[in-house]
Parts: structure tokens; sequence; C-alpha cells
């Protein structure tokens, strides 16, 4: 390759890269420890992933602040970085934010790769981690919910995370 790809080009194969590497470390999971179920890995992987995010967003949360709608927010923006479609939606009540997802890499790779039952519960794992790790963290009380997910056939992934004072 005589020139440089542009930075964006760049960025979305070292994020096709990373998503790679996730099915083959879990294919290397399955070969070598066949008695364990890479299943269980892939969550354990998940649950330790979300306590290592929700640290990162600890370092920029305000306690003081709406900690329900600054963890949505990070959550999308985070989804954002790595070339998720994710948006900030409002909830019907006051502490009640939305995290929307209208499309997923991740859905895509685990559909391709015939592992769409480990999809939902991965994600599931992640988000309900991060939120466990700031309430631990912050003693607040925020609850994640999954209102729909692509993996069930939906049109979406919507996440509703609230505050109950």
């Amino acid at each position: 390759m005589d020139h440089e790809p542009p930075l964006e080009q760049r960025y979305r194969v070292l994020a096709e890269i990373a998503r790679a590497s996730h099915f083959t470390w879990r294919e290397a999971v399955r070969r070598r420890c066949p008695e364990t179920d890479p299943r269980e890995v892939v969550l354990e992987m998940w649950e330790i992933t979300g306590v290592r995010t929700a640290e990162a967003y600890l370092r920029r949360l305000d306690p003081e602040g709406d900690v329900a709608r600054q963890v949505a927010a990070s959550i999308v923006w985070s989804s954002r970085c790595m070339g998720e479609d994710a948006r900030l939606l409002p909830g019907e009540r006051e502490g009640e934010w939305l995290v929307r997802h209208d499309a997923c890499p991740w859905h895509r790779w685990h559909e391709e790769q015939g592992l769409l039952d480990e999809d939902r519960p991965g994600c599931d794992r992640w988000f309900q981690t991060v939120v466990r790790t700031v309430n631990e963290r912050l003693g607040t009380r925020l609850s994640v919910e999954t209102l729909s997910a692509l993996p069930d056939g939906d049109g979406c992934c919507l996440r509703l995370i609230r505050n109950h004072p």
C-alpha cells in the first residue's frame, strides 16, 4: 500500500477487527476448553467489561446531577464511538431515559456467526453490570430494563434507565 487510508476508514476497520477478535477468542475457548460452555465465558467477559466501563463513566459523572441521564448519555456516546447507531431519548417520567439502537454491528456479527442467542444476554449483562457498578459506587438506585431488542426480532434495541428516588 502506497497511501494511508483516511482516518475514518481506518477507524471502521479497527472497530470491525475488535468485534472479529471477540468471536475469535470465543472460538479459542470452545476449542481449548471443551468442557466449558463458551456462553458462560462470554457472559463473564461482558460482566468484566461492564465493571470497567462503569469505572470509566464514573470518572466523568456528577453525583449531584441526573445520574440516570448521565449514564444513558455515556452509553450512547460510547456506542457511537464503536460505530453503533445510538440515541438518547427522554422517558415518560422524570428520571427516566431511553437508550435506543436502531442498528448494531454486534447484532450483525452474532447473526452471521450463528450465535444470535448470545447477543441479547451479553448486552443485557453489560447494561446491568454498568448500572449495578454505578449504584454500588455512588449509592444511587438506578435500574435498567430492556424494552425491545433486535435479536428478539424487534425493530430496535430500547433500554430504559430509571432513577428510583
